[in-house]
């Protein structure tokens, strides 16, 4: 991908996508907005999901140690993926083992962050996504472009389009007549999908927490898809980020609402699947969970960037931020777009390329994604400690000299007020029209 101000330019020129976004994101900071003003003590669940999150990253060490342990108590296998090669190589040899060469998959950022899918196509093992959105961007072979909703920059008749022309290579075929009504393309998805779901024994989840003192999986989706995923195949296989550790229960309780509201701006989460190891003749008969680090444990060392570890992933930052509103989420060059991935991604990545070190020039710095986040993560404040980074790197010598001259002056009130009636003397010397 090109630095996101080249991608930007051609992004802002698509007026269908910007008009798609600009629908969908409206629409959904608007439930969002009414979900929370519901609640008196919004900001002090704010602040408590804030402080959980805190404290979790700060014993991290000791919690991962715990959940290592309850969830091998449980009768699951816990694996340790250091970056993104070794997480792929050990999903691979786990679906290798079982002798299938397809399976499932719930939305998950994780595997989409290690590109696990290309991974197991690499082995000749075919992954589907049930996710109706993921499906719609795997179909087209596309890249997801939000946070919650993948294919938010694609309207219906585009939809309906992507289901006639390709559903049939990947299965099921999509009805001749198939419209472009919202049941109908969601009927042509569940048909498509349901023979996946009955003949495929082998799953791969994500989750969206991972509770520490029982060893427990939680996801949180609106369809039912991913259930159907995470309890008819025989192997269920979670690839779990390091920074996605709860506790307890008593605190998968303060995120369970305010994940809802601040993501689809409901009150309560259609489908909350949790599930703890294995049972004998229910679910899944055999259960791994890959705990990734790739690059979290360089983030949280960070002590201004580490706060980028408490996103829940709701997206609100993303609907909220008027420069994502027009450039959408590719132009970010990361599955992680929006404001968060303006911070994320140079994180975990390093920002010695050109598309990682202008991230953090992605922003107006308006703070609106810190108004709405609902773990209270400061995106401006990081975004300004990322861009330090980058003046500071060979290249950007010529900024961080006027920066650190104009810290010189703004730090003394004598050469202050010099500098200003210098600046007001030669007022008659700048051109009232620029040349040309």
């Amino acid at each position: 991908m090109p630095p996101f101000p080249e991608a930007a330019k051609s992004a802002v020129e698509d007026s269908q996508m910007r008009h798609n976004l600009r629908l969908a994101t409206g629409t959904i900071r608007g439930k969002r907005e009414a979900a929370v003003s519901e609640l008196d003590d919004w900001p002090d669940l704010r602040q408590a999901g804030k402080a959980i999150k805190d404290r979790t990253l700060r014993h991290l060490d000791t919690y991962l140690t715990q959940l290592e342990e309850a969830v091998t108590a449980a009768g699951g296998t816990v694996h340790w993926a250091a970056d993104a090669a070794e997480a792929n190589g050990i999903v691979t040899g786990l679906v290798q083992a079982t002798g299938e060469s397809d399976v499932v998959k719930v939305k998950s950022m994780a595997t989409q962050e290690i590109e696990l899918n290309e991974a197991l196509a690499q082995a000749g093992i075919t992954a589907y996504e049930t996710d109706l959105a993921e499906l719609i961007v795997q179909l087209s072979d596309d890249l997801p472009s939000h946070i919650l909703v993948p294919a938010i920059h694609r309207n219906r008749a585009e939809i309906r389009e992507i289901f006639r022309d390709r559903m049939a290579s990947w299965g099921v075929p999509a009805p001749e007549e198939l419209s472009d009504d919202p049941r109908a393309l969601a009927e042509a998805a569940r048909v498509h999908l349901r023979e996946r779901f009955l003949n495929t024994k082998v799953a791969i989840s994500g989750a969206n927490f991972a509770v520490a003192d029982t060893g427990s999986m939680v996801v949180l989706e609106s369809e039912g898809n991913g259930r159907m995923c995470l309890t008819l195949p025989q192997t269920l296989i979670s690839v779990v980020g390091i920074e996605k550790i709860v506790p307890t229960w008593a605190d998968l309780e303060v995120f369970l609402q305010l994940l809802p509201r601040s993501s689809t701006g409901e009150r309560m989460n259609p489908y909350t699947s949790t599930w703890t190891g294995v049972t004998p003749g229910d679910g899944p008969q055999e259960f791994h969970v890959v705990l990734l680090d790739n690059g979290r444990t360089d983030v949280l060392a960070d002590t201004v960037g580490r706060q980028a570890l408490r996103c829940i992933r709701c997206s609100a930052c993303l609907n909220t931020c008027p420069v994502y509103e027009r450039t959408g989420g590719h132009a970010y060059g990361s599955v992680y777009p929006g404001p968060i991935g303006a911070i994320l991604t140079p994180q975990l990545r390093g920002t010695a390329s050109k598309t990682e070190a202008s991230l953090p020039y992605a922003s107006s710095l308006c703070g609106a994604c810190y108004e709405v986040c609902p773990v209270a993560i400061d995106i401006p404040e990081v975004l300004v400690h990322l861009r330090e980074e980058v003046a500071s790197q060979p290249g950007h010598r010529a900024e961080k000299a006027a920066m650190g001259a104009a810290g010189w002056v703004f730090n003394g009130e004598h050469r202050l007020d010099t500098a200003q009636r210098a600046a007001s003397a030669a007022r008659s010397l700048v051109p009232r029209r620029m040349p040309g």
